[in-house]
């Protein structure tokens, strides 16, 4: 499979495990594949780390989209993430969508991507097969 089909998750916390780490990724991606760096927000981020891993999406934690409209502190760091991410010029990805509302003013802040449980609950894989091979729509 051609590898720039590929998008491998990590976590913020593979930015502390060391230089060893960020080099094999920095060689998996000189190979074709793309990263994406999930929880972000959660852990011990490093920004310098984060300059200068090759990373082409951000994915927001829901434990900031949950409160969106609520709480203006996790409005301001979903906010400031996704100004920060459009300036790197990587992809953003909102996760834990459970309402109109959140996808709205996500948009509205500039989100180009959201994922939860107003789209779809999660599958298996067996029931995503089922659901592509019947020709239905797999959310």
């Amino acid at each position: 499979m051609d590898p720039r089909k590929i998008k491998l998750e990590i976590t913020e916390r593979v930015l502390n495990e060391g230089q060893r780490v960020l080099s094999t990724i920095d060689q998996t991606a000189a190979d074709g594949y793309s990263f994406s760096m999930d929880d972000f927000g959660t852990g011990y981020s490093s920004f310098n780390s984060l300059f200068n891993m090759q990373v082409s999406t951000i994915k927001i934690d829901r434990s900031f989209v949950s409160n969106i409209n609520t709480d203006l502190r996790s409005r301001a760091i979903v906010q400031a993430v996704i100004a920060m991410a459009i300036g790197l010029g990587v992809d953003v990805i909102a996760e834990g969508i459970e309402n109109e509302n959140q996808a709205k003013l996500l948009v509205d802040l500039g989100c180009q991507y959201g994922q939860g449980f107003l789209y779809a609950k999660p599958k298996s894989l067996e029931q995503i097969l089922t659901e592509l091979l019947s020709g239905r729509k797999a959310a």
